[in-house]
């Protein structure tokens, strides 16, 4: 009888101590093999624009441990000489963590935190590709120190491949997302993507989790960028604008109804513009003759760089600019916060492409105007 009292009493203790586990923050206990050097350990809170060390303590005897509040699920970072690893962290969680500082890979095991494991299979990923990239870099490097000088032949090559490692591993980005849309990782996974390139899945994801995370001003602030710019992303009616031709006469967007054209935002000042001129001169006459329009919109502001460069690069469609950089009313109008830039409106008025340069545009070109014959 004794003994099942002592049980019963030690069961109702072991509750009442569960229960006093303070909600109020949460810990990182963790441990480090062959720290040699490393002395201290940081830890770094992320928001929406900065990251910033908010404790410190010393590793004794291999170990540290952090307790820190946090006002809402966010992403940590734990700071080890020259190693950095994410944490997701919430009040109430105990979390544990563990490396070895001599191995360069750095890997690591952490648990207590769904969401810590979560961002460290997306990390995975992300390193694999990383991985791939640096030896191709390294095989490059070491080409070109061979021959002592850089080579077009090298770098038509590796450039490609380079491309298509971080093309798979934005896909493998994208399924780890689409896996898991409840998950903070997914959150941060998503903006590392680029936006000009897959804001058609920015948009989706952001209409996906617009009640979730509420309480998280970063997730808070992408959903709300995101809905600025829906409406001028893929799917979308392109709203109406008029503005300036270099012939000082209006050009409106209404005039193009009933055909494809592409609003063309670029630059007399802008590298990347000008070095995509010439693939946009070669589709438009590949294609103008089948319906296939440009309206070159231009960032410059002054008109004679405008003009000189629209000579130069032998650009003969239509051009308007608002000649005020970036702050034109039609530059606000369609969200324009980086050049080269292009739309691809069809004939109904609606916004079929975007962002696409190069062969990209080429493929787009070919498959539209195969398709309407």
């Amino acid at each position: 009888m004794k003994n099942r009292f002592a049980l019963l009493a030690l069961a109702a203790l072991s509750g009442l101590v569960y229960s006093c586990t303070d909600k109020s923050t949460f810990t990182i206990s963790g441990t480090i093999k062959n720290p040699e050097n490393v002395k201290m350990a940081y830890l770094l809170e992320a928001d929406s624009s900065s990251i910033s060390v908010v404790d410190s303590t010393a590793i004794t005897n291999d170990n540290f441990s952090f307790k820190h509040k946090a006002p809402y699920p966010n992403l940590y970072k734990l700071r080890l000489g020259g190693a950095v690893f994410d944490v997701i962290a919430k009040n109430g969680e105990t979390i544990k963590f563990s490396t070895d500082l001599k191995d360069a890979k750095h890997p690591y095991d952490i648990s207590g935190s769904d969401e810590s494991e979560k961002i460290k299979e997306y990390n995975k990923i992300v390193n694999y590709y990383g991985d791939k990239n640096a030896v191709l870099v390294n095989e490059y490097q070491t080409k070109v120190e061979a021959i002592g000088h850089e080579s077009d032949s090298l770098t038509a090559k590796y450039a490609p491949l380079f491309q298509k490692n971080i093309d798979a591993s934005n896909e493998e980005v994208l399924k780890f997302i689409n896996n898991n849309k409840k998950s903070l990782a997914a959150f941060y996974a998503m903006t590392s993507l680029d936006p000009m390139k897959y804001e058609q899945q920015m948009v989706a994801y952001a209409d996906a989790i617009k009640d979730d995370f509420k309480d998280n001003p970063g997730v808070q602030h992408f959903i709300r960028q995101v809905e600025l710019i829906k409406p001028v992303s893929i799917g979308h009616k392109a709203p109406d604008f008029t503005i300036a031709g270099i012939d000082g006469k209006p050009i409106k967007l209404s005039d193009y109804k009933g055909k494809y054209v592409m609003l063309d935002f670029w630059a007399s000042w802008c590298a990347p513009c000008r070095h995509e001129n010439p693939n946009v001169v070669k589709q438009y006459a590949k294609f103008h003759s089948k319906g296939f329009n440009i309206l070159g919109i231009s960032l410059d502001e002054k008109k004679e760089d405008w003009q000189q460069a629209i000579n130069a690069d032998k650009l003969t469609w239509n051009h308007g600019s608002d000649l005020k950089r970036f702050d034109g009313p039609t530059e606000s109008l369609y969200r324009i916060d980086a050049i080269p830039s292009n739309f691809i409106i069809d004939p109904q008025g609606v916004i079929v492409a975007k962002n696409i340069t190069g062969q990209s545009l080429e493929d787009f070109l070919n498959k539209t105007f195969s398709a309407a014959q």
